[in-house]
This record gives C-alpha cells, sequence and structure tokens, in this order.
C-alpha cells in the first residue's frame, strides 16, 4: 500500500522543523539577533532575578523614561527569545505592552503569538475568549484567516483537546484554511501525543485522497507512531519513503531520529546500524558538536557504552565544547550504570568549566540516590557549597531524596537549606516533599520551624503568595494534603524530546503555513 504520494514540496520549513526537533534547548539565550538595544533585553531578562511572576513593565517604562526608543522588530525578537527560555508570562507582557505602552499595530502573526501565550499562561478558556474576540465583527474581521485560527488549533492539541481540536480543523476545512500540510501535521501530532494511531491511519489516508503532500515532520510524527504500536513493517515503510523520497533530506539528523524510533520499537540492532550511518553522514565541524551529543545519548540507551566513549573521545578533540556536552556524557553514563565513569567526567568538568551548570551536578546527586549513598551525595553538595557552587537545586534533589527514602529529619535540613537561598529560575519545590516536611515539623510539635520554613519560601520566591497561604491553612488542618499535592508544579528542567516539541509548527505557521 502506498503510505504518503510523492510531492515536489520544497522550501525553508523543513529545515526549520528539523531544527525545531533537534537542536531546541532550554538554555537562557545571551542575546536577541540582531539586537541593536541588547541592554534592554538582558534587563528584561534579570528582572526580578529571572522570577516569571516579577512583572517586567517597570523595566520596559524606565527605559522609555530615559529617553531611549525600541522598534517593533525588536520586541517581537524578545518575545521569541523568552519564549525559547519559556517564560510565557513576560512574553505575554512584552506582546501587551508592544500593542498598549507603545501603541504598534497587531498583524494576524502577532495575534497568532498572543493567542498561543494566552492559552500557556491563563489556559484555554481565555485563549477561546481572545480568539473570539478578534475573529469577531468589526475592526477585528482582518485577523480572519489561516493564521489565527491555526493558532487556536495549535492550543488545542497543546492541551490534548480532542474533540476542540476535531470540530476546529472540520470548520478550518469549511473555510478553506486546510489546503496545504501545517494542518495535517498539526492533528499527526494530537494523534501520536494521545496513541490514537487508527486516527493517524485515517488522516494519512485523507492526505492522499486530497493530494496533500507531506514533508519531513509528516514522516516523523508517522515514524513515532509506528514505532509506539511496535509496528515495524510499517516503520521500515516509512524509512524507505525518508530516503527515496526527494522530500526529506536524510542527513545525520533524520537517521538519528530514525534510530531512536526503531529503538523504542525494541529494534536495538536496526537502532545501531542507523546510527552507524547517521555519523558518516555528518558534515563540516560546526554540526559535529551537536550530531556528537545525540550520538552519544542514543548510543548510552541502546546499552552501547563501547560506543558512548568512542563518540565521547571524538567530541573532546573538538576542543570547544559546552555544559551540555558534559550533560550528554554524564547523564549517558548514569544510564549505563556507569557511576565511576560519571564521577570521573564530573572531576573533569569541575576542573575546568567556564559557567557553572547546576543541572550536571544533580546528574551525579540522583544516581547517588539512586543507589542509597546518601552519605556520598550530601558530601558532595557539602563541597559545591565549600567552594562557592551552593545552589537551590542541588539542596532540594538532596532533601527530596530523603523524603523518599523516609529520612524525613534529614530532608527537612534540606529543604531549609533550599528555603534560605535565592530562587533559581525554572526549578519549583514538590509540594509533597514540602507536605512530608511539613507533616515531620508538626508531629514533633514544632508548628513554629512549619512557619519559618514557609516564611523562607515565600521571602526568597520559592512558593507563590497564594501557595504560601494554603500552606499555612494546612499547618492549621484547614486544607487537605491531596489539594497541595495534586496541584505541584514538577521541578525537573526537562530535556525537549525531538517529536513532542511543537514549537516548530507555530514557527511554520507564523511563516506561511501552508508551504
Amino acid at each position: 500500500m502506498k503510505l504518503l504520494p510523492s510531492s515536489p514540496w520544497r522550501g525553508n520549513a523543513a529545515s526549520r522543523v528539523f531544527r525545531g526537533l533537534f537542536y531546541s534547548t532550554k538554555t537562557l539565550p545571551s542575546s536577541p539577533s540582531p539586537s541593536p538595544s541588547p541592554s534592554l533585553y538582558h534587563r528584561v531578562l534579570l528582572a526580578g532575578d529571572g522570577n516569571p511572576r516579577v512583572s517586567i513593565t517597570p523595566v520596559l517604562n524606565q527605559w522609555l523614561n530615559e529617553g531611549r526608543g525600541v522598534q517593533k522588530p525588536e520586541l517581537v525578537d524578545f518575545m521569541k527569545q523568552l519564549r525559547k527560555c519559556r517564560r510565557f508570562n513576560h512574553a505575554l507582557e512584552l506582546s501587551e505592552w508592544m500593542t498598549g505602552e507603545m501603541r504598534h499595530g497587531m498583524t494576524a502573526g502577532d495575534v497568532s503569538t498572543r493567542l498561543d501565550l494566552i492559552s500557556k499562561v491563563h489556559g484555554l478558556k481565555e485563549a477561546d475568549k481572545y480568539f473570539d474576540s478578534v475573529s469577531g465583527s468589526g475592526a477585528a474581521r482582518g485577523f480572519r484567516g489561516m493564521r489565527v485560527y491555526g493558532a487556536l488549533l495549535f492550543c488545542y492539541v497543546d492541551h490534548k483537546c480532542v474533540e476542540k481540536a476535531e470540530r476546529l480543523f472540520e470548520r478550518m476545512k469549511e473555510l478553506g484554511y486546510v489546503e496545504g500540510v501545517w494542518a495535517y501535521n498539526t492533528m499527526l501530532t494530537l494523534y501520536f501525543k494521545m496513541c490514537e494511531i487508527a486516527k493517524v491511519d485515517v488522516l494519512v489516508k485523507e492526505m492522499e485522497d486530497r493530494g496533500i503532500g507531506h514533508n519531513s515532520y509528516t514522516l516523523r510524527v508517522l515514524l513515532g507512531s509506528y514505532a509506539a504500536s511496535c509496528d515495524v513493517e510499517r516503520m521500515e515503510k516509512v524509512m524507505m519513503l525518508m530516503e527515496e523520497d526527494g522530500v526529506v533530506k536524510m542527513d545525520w539528523n533524520g537517521y538519528v531520529f530514525a534510530a531512536d524510533a526503531f529503538r523504542k520499537a525494541g529494534q536495538v540492532e536496526r537502532a545501531l546500524t542507523l546510527l552507524g550511518t547517521a555519523e558518516q553522514k555528518i558534515r563540516g565541524k560546526d554540526e559535529r558538536r551537536i550530531a556528537y551529543e545525540h550520538l552519544i545519548t542514543l548510543y548510552a540507551a541502546a546499552g552501547d557504552k563501547r560506543q558512548v566513549f568512542r563518540i565521547w573521545g571524538l567530541y573532546r578533540k573538538l576542543r570547544r565544547f559546552s555544559n551540555r556536552g558534559y550533560h550528554c556524557m554524564i547523564s549517558s553514563l548514569v544510564k549505563l550504570d556507569d557511576i565511576g565513569g560519571a564521577e570521573r567526567i564530573c572531576r573533569e568538568w569541575e576542573s575546568g568549566f567556564k559557567y557553572f551548570d547546576g543541572k550536571i551536578p544533580i546528574l551525579l546527586i540522583n544516581a547517588y540516590r539512586s543507589k542509597g549513598l546518601f552519605q556520598k551525595a550530601k558530601l558532595y553538595v557539602q563541597k559545591l557549597a565549600e567552594n562557592g557552587k551552593e545552589d537551590v537545586s542541588t539542596w532540594l534533589a538532596l532533601a527530596e531524596g530523603f523524603c523518599c527514602y523516609g529520612r524525613v529529619s534529614e530532608a527537612v535540613e534540606m529543604m531549609r537549606k533550599a528555603a534560605s537561598l535565592p530562587r533559581r529560575p525554572g526549578w519549583r519545590i514538590h509540594h509533597s516533599t514540602l507536605v512530608a516536611c511539613l507533616d515531620y515539623l508538626k508531629e514533633k510539635g514544632d508548628v513554629e520551624g512549619a512557619h519559618e520554613l514557609l516564611r523562607l519560601l515565600r521571602e526568597k520566591g520559592h512558593l507563590r503568595a497564594d501557595l504560601c497561604d494554603k500552606f499555612e491553612n494546612y499547618i492549621h488542618g484547614e486544607t487537605q494534603d491531596e489539594s497541595l499535592i495534586s496541584g505541584e508544579e514538577e521541578n525537573h528542567m526537562e530535556e525537549l524530546d525531538g517529536i513532542q516539541d511543537e514549537r516548530h509548527l507555530i514557527v511554520e505557521l507564523n511563516n506561511g503555513g501552508s508551504s
């Protein structure tokens, strides 16, 4: 059976999709490019020590009060950078300031970006309200179009609202907004995330019937979907298309993605072969660093430690490598249960890092935790503190570990140390760990100690004021622990996982969508 028709679809969107899948990170960008006013961007980044709950409007207004100007393209670029580092509150605030204080007119692209940000910050109900306000009658009629409808569709997919997405998709068909591949890719992503493989097949058949050509992202979603159902035969058919169809450029990127899909389907030998092909496809010094990082990670996932060290040797010869490379290697060795090897690489990093990255010590701390080596973990964190590298995340990791093993008195000690340090953007207190610490203090009759812990967490910005109030009520028995734990936010700095990061869909949408 012909899986997908061949198509002459071309363009830069494909390369943008590839980059969106494999080059996205959550590290804080140093500056937007280009940026005629970098100091404003840096002021925005540093506002409230990066706390997303601190308003950036005073910073923006102060810039204007100093007699400085800022153009709309700069503000749009600032928003992109803030979204990359997941500071959605600030990106939305900047969007509203741009049209309010600066009175810049909005384009359909601006509206679609704001719609996405409202969905992320305030939820779908508010996103629906905003969509209704811009797609209604009057002056806003100019915003009726594929971009705005497509942005709402993306919001539904992002929130995994299948019924709403399907209704909107049918409405978009009626309006003629589903002539290209983008909307289909968006729905394929939803069905992939929901593991509804039968609906993936129906949608692919519909694309064939309507003559809608595929692109690289389409095939990657299909490969990921069939991997999830371990349908190796259909995976091989997709792989054949990826290698033979001129639409998809099968560089090292493509083979790395395919290798991971086959590995997840249990085809480890096939995955190793594809990784070898990926290595042969690497071209030029600029892409070797990122390519080697992916190869290290996937060889570790496939259980091949020899290849992990071989690629690491090639990586080190580049001489110019970053914290991310060390993070990649240490996490890979931890996965392979080579704690000694992880310790050696960590010591190498400690002796020569240029910028301290708290996520790297966390890898070793979590490895010690998993082995029950709490004294070793504690000594390691204390050593970091003595060397001036004390970090809230390391103490939190220890607190969570002690708590999981029932050593709550030590968890309280670690939580106090974490609470006394400034908040680190991107990290959250595990509510379940905090509840356990508060329970312990209450049982010991140290209610004052429980209040003191909350006071520190409030002062240092680790918890929102409303959450602190709820925990205060919990100490007095006025709030159940289930309500506190069920709404908790994870403090893990998640790594983006290829097919599940759909931000490139918004990029494609804002660049025309129906390419």
